[in-house]
């Protein structure tokens, strides 16, 4: 895990493939906590032997929103950044899914800090995301986070 405890210290990442997190078994429990918290039940989702038997994946698969909404869980595996009062979200850019996670499949963030600028002293950082799928060439997908910090 990396530390930064502060603006400079970020900017000098940039342009640095950080780290990668552990892996994570994206469960059908999981994926079916996440229908029900947005209220998305379409079966390909969550009716396990109707996607067995119809599905291209012969599988449930993880809403897309769901394998996004993992992003800070996992980016905080990756980087530890101190110093803040506050830390927000701040948007998502040039996302493009490239292949579905299945239940039970295993996934990995891999960060890289492609920009970082002090906007009067809020930090913006985009991070670039690759949620990569155990035994997979392709990610299941790749774009851009927004992070804004305001260091104490």
């Amino acid at each position: 895990m990396i530390i930064i405890n502060n603006f400079d210290e970020y900017k000098m990442l940039e342009g640095t493939m950080v780290g990668t997190s552990s892996w994570h078994i994206v469960d059908q429990d999981q994926i079916n906590r996440f229908a029900d918290a947005t209220l998305d039940h379409q079966w390909i989702h969550t009716d396990e032997n109707r996607a067995a038997k119809d599905s291209p994946y012969h599988s449930t698969i993880a809403h897309g929103y769901l394998t996004l909404s993992l992003i800070p869980y996992l980016w905080k595996q990756i980087a530890e950044v101190r110093n803040i009062g506050m830390e927000i979200n701040y948007g998502i850019e040039n996302f493009r899914f490239g292949l579905p996670v299945k239940a039970n499949d295993e996934i990995s963030l891999e960060a890289t800090i492609k920009t970082v600028n002090n906007l009067k002293g809020i930090v913006k950082v985009v991070v670039g995301a690759k949620l990569i799928i155990k035994n997979q060439i392709k990610p299941a997908y790749a774009g851009d986070v927004l992070f804004l910090y305001h260091f104490s």
